[in-house]
């Protein structure tokens, strides 16, 4: 019993310095991107439990501009790639070249690999389904697994990687959506809408001035991943877990959870989607300086972690449903 006092203890100080050293870094990230603080802290949230994220918007809220603050303010080697229909694996993951060495022994040919802009610790993915599904694929692999495999050779990415990649929901000629499968690789999908007026008018001035400001550095990816880390062994209560497996489970068709679920959803989110859910609580948690996620997190955070992972029926389309709306009543029997 004593074993696990200590250790509670000990994890309180620890925990109220990642949550003031989180907060000052949302805190400049504020500074630069303005009128976003519910999606600043999302993406906080999908960082600080070490997944990936998918940003969806329309042009000109600021996408870019948040990955690359980001970048800067977590103090990460930051890369971004412009997905096209023409991008090739290669482009992304990097290509072996032949060089001819020089020398008295005459010249000696050798392969080296030429690492792509994936080798980065921050990579924004813009409008990655602009790409095709064979480019697609190498960097969901390389999220899933961390490491890419050219001509039989293994090479790690740095630590940490994150992948935040952005899409434009309104034009989608030319696209090749993400495959369900695929989409089950980000942690939280996040909707980047428009900002209120004052929001505007703030960053009328500052962006059409002499002097824009710029992002500091306020985290070190070492402790970046120190916060990774504390987040996992941050305690989960017993009521919560059972809230987050009666909400996952109730998403699912076919499992008699209900006969709306069977109506209105065509299929439903897998394990992944608990396991998302109960990073992102802990991680939401740490931020907003608490010792332990509640249900009030579940609630908050189960539209952006279902959200991808589950598809509505015909039916439900024909009624006027929404993901959200669905979502929305899940959660209601939660209360």
């Amino acid at each position: 019993m004593s074993t696990v006092v200590e250790a509670t203890t000990d994890i309180v100080p620890r925990i109220e310095a990642a949550a003031a050293k989180m907060a000052r870094a949302k805190q400049a990230v504020g500074k630069i991107v303005f009128g976003q603080e519910h999606v600043i802290e999302r993406v906080l949230v999908t960082l600080m439990s070490g997944g990936h994220g998918l940003l969806i918007g329309v042009p000109g809220t600021a996408k870019t501009l948040m990955v690359e603050t980001f970048g800067k303010v977590l103090g990460l080697d930051a890369k971004r790639i412009q997905f096209t229909p023409d991008l090739m694996p290669s482009d992304i993951v990097g290509s072996e070249v032949l060089e001819e060495a020089q020398g008295a022994g005459g010249g000696r040919r050798s392969f080296r690999f030429i690492k792509g802009p994936i080798f980065g610790q921050l990579l924004m993915a813009d409008e990655i389904n602009r790409a095709s599904p064979k480019t697609q694929s190498a960097l969901l692999q390389a999220m899933q697994e961390h490491h890419v495999s050219v001509a039989g050779a293994r090479y790690d990415l740095p630590q940490p990687f994150h992948v935040l990649a952005t899409q434009n929901p309104l034009e989608q000629e030319g696209t090749y959506p993400l495959p369900e499968a695929q989409l089950d690789r980000f942690l939280l999908q996040i909707d980047v809408g428009y900002t209120d007026v004052a929001a505007e008018r703030r960053m009328l001035f500052s962006t059409t001035g002499t002097d824009a400001p710029k992002p500091e550095a306020v985290v070190t990816a070492e402790e970046l991943m120190a916060i990774q880390r504390l987040v996992r062994q941050i305690p989960v209560p017993d009521k919560v877990v059972e809230a987050i497996l009666k909400l996952v489970r109730a998403a699912r068709p076919g499992t008699g959870q209900g006969a709306d679920t069977d109506r209105l959803i065509a299929w439903g989110p897998g394990p992944r989607a608990s396991q998302a859910l109960m990073l992102a609580i802990r991680a939401k948690a740490l931020l907003d300086g608490r010792l332990a996620p509640s249900i009030d997190d579940v609630m908050a955070l189960a539209d952006p972690v279902l959200k991808h992972r589950m598809a509505l029926s015909f039916s439900a389309r024909a009624e006027g449903a929404t993901l959200a709306s669905v979502i929305g009543n899940l959660t209601k029997s939660l209360e």
